[in-house]
């Protein structure tokens, strides 16, 4: 007889894109996040990043951060430099990935910008009642009720804290919220950074994972973009780990343009909990 099955249709591909212009008073050592990270599941199509500054292009060295993620280290030169990155992915959306014995305790310990020893009474009070299983998507659900998007309401030096005393920041700070009262409920929780086709407005993203029973899933306290669609740049405790670009003499950031665009229609996010994040 005949075979009359047929292939599944491959997954559709992501076009990403990243343009930073900064300005350097002097030269100094740099090292951008930016790109696309290497999972199980995520199949890099094409890919292009270049530096180019006043003498050219100018040398990169990528280096392994971890999770898959690459830094690209690189010296930014005295005047201004423009920053292009582009990539075009497909992402096989698998089972969710497995919380390992040093996560389950890196990741409950408070970091830089996510004091959850200072977090467990509020937590406890707020969530006591909700099942383990249900806190990723009660905490995330709890933030957005409770802050309002405002870009340029925080500062670069904000944590967790002073996010839940102004309620008003912008996608970091939801996220640190987040992340520290999931960890100061005994909740593995680390911040992910994103590009994430239909956000609105478009930017780099941050996201949490957290893994309330083993296994990690992804929850996003904004809903400014669908969880199916979100594609990996880097991961770590905080923003301290993954800044899409750190420096260390005086460089400005002059401007940022980021785009994110999945090939064929956006689903809608249901909100539920299990959403996993390749």
């Amino acid at each position: 007889m005949p075979d009359t099955t047929t292939a599944a249709a491959p997954a559709p591909s992501t076009s990403v894109r990243a343009e930073l212009h900064l300005d350097a008073e002097a030269p100094s050592e740099a090292a951008l996040a930016v790109a696309v990270a290497r999972r199980p599941g995520v199949r890099v199509l094409t890919e292009a990043l270049r530096v180019e500054g006043p003498g050219g292009a100018v040398a990169l060295d990528a280096l392994d951060a971890g999770g898959g993620a690459v830094l690209h280290r690189f010296t930014a030169p005295a005047g201004a430099s423009t920053v292009r990155y582009t990539a075009t992915v497909r992402v096989e959306r698998g089972a969710a990935a497995e919380l390992s014995g040093l996560e389950r305790w890196e990741l409950t310990r408070p970091s830089r910008y996510c004091p959850a020893d200072r977090l467990g009474a509020f937590a406890a009070r707020e969530f006591g009642e909700v099942p383990r299983e249900r806190l990723p998507a009660a905490v995330a659900a709890w933030v957005h009720d409770h802050l309002d998007y405002v870009p340029g309401s925080s500062g670069p030096t904000d944590t967790a804290l002073e996010t839940l005393l102004t309620r008003q920041g912008v996608c970091r700070d939801y996220a640190h919220v987040t992340a520290a009262l999931l960890r100061a409920l005994d909740v593995p929780a680390r911040l992910c950074s994103v590009y994430a086709p239909g956000l609105s407005p478009m930017d780099f993203h941050a996201v949490v994972e957290a893994a309330p029973e083993g296994a990690w899933e992804v929850v996003d306290a904004t809903r400014l973009a669908p969880r199916g669609a979100l594609v990996r740049i880097g991961t770590g405790r905080d923003a301290a780990d993954t800044a899409f670009l750190t420096t260390s003499g005086p460089v400005r950031l002059e401007s940022l343009e980021v785009l994110a665009v999945l090939e064929g229609d956006l689903s809608a996010d249901d909100l539920g909990p299990g959403a996993v994040l390749a």
